[in-house]
């Protein structure tokens, strides 16, 4: 039975991570076209600073999964 929660625990952590990834990118992708938008020019500076904050939201969803790995492999089998 405790290891059937820590699962469902784990499958939600992976969930809430990927859903909260997505809204991010797509805040973060509109406010890029909204800002390329109004400057042309300030387009390249802000491309690349889309890029660096992309990589650091997508670290959630990658330190999601290897805490859900973790409780699935280790807390769960040890229950």
């Amino acid at each position: 039975m405790v290891a059937a929660i820590i699962i469902i625990a784990a499958a939600v952590m992976i969930g809430l991570a990927a859903i909260s990834t997505a809204f991010g990118f797509a805040m973060l992708g509109g406010k890029l076209l909204d800002s390329t938008a109004r400057q042309p020019e300030m387009a390249p500076m802000l491309q690349g600073k889309f890029f660096i904050i992309a990589g650091l939201l997508d670290a959630v969803p990658m330190i999601s999964v290897g805490l859900a790995m973790y409780l699935i492999f280790v807390v769960a089998a040890g229950a």
